[in-house]
């Protein structure tokens, strides 16, 4: 049974994101798209493989964190 829940913080296609926990810690990637299980991502790592994650794995990459300037 697939889970209609979602784990973590919500991405959207074209996000930079970064794998902040699991074995492959600190991959940047791009988000594509959540799994037909919403608790999994595939993302688009830099050397263009596209892998599945957990998605309470990522977080937003700094890099993509607009900085308020005054």
């Amino acid at each position: 049974m697939m889970s209609t829940l979602l784990a973590g913080p919500t991405f959207h296609k074209g996000d930079e994101v970064v794998l902040a926990k699991g074995t492959y810690q600190g991959t940047p990637g791009v988000f594509l798209r959540l799994k037909e299980d919403l608790n999994w991502a595939d993302i688009t790592e830099r050397d263009g493989a596209v892998r599945s994650h957990p998605v309470i794995w990522l977080a937003h990459s700094a890099a993509s964190i607009p900085v308020a300037t005054n």
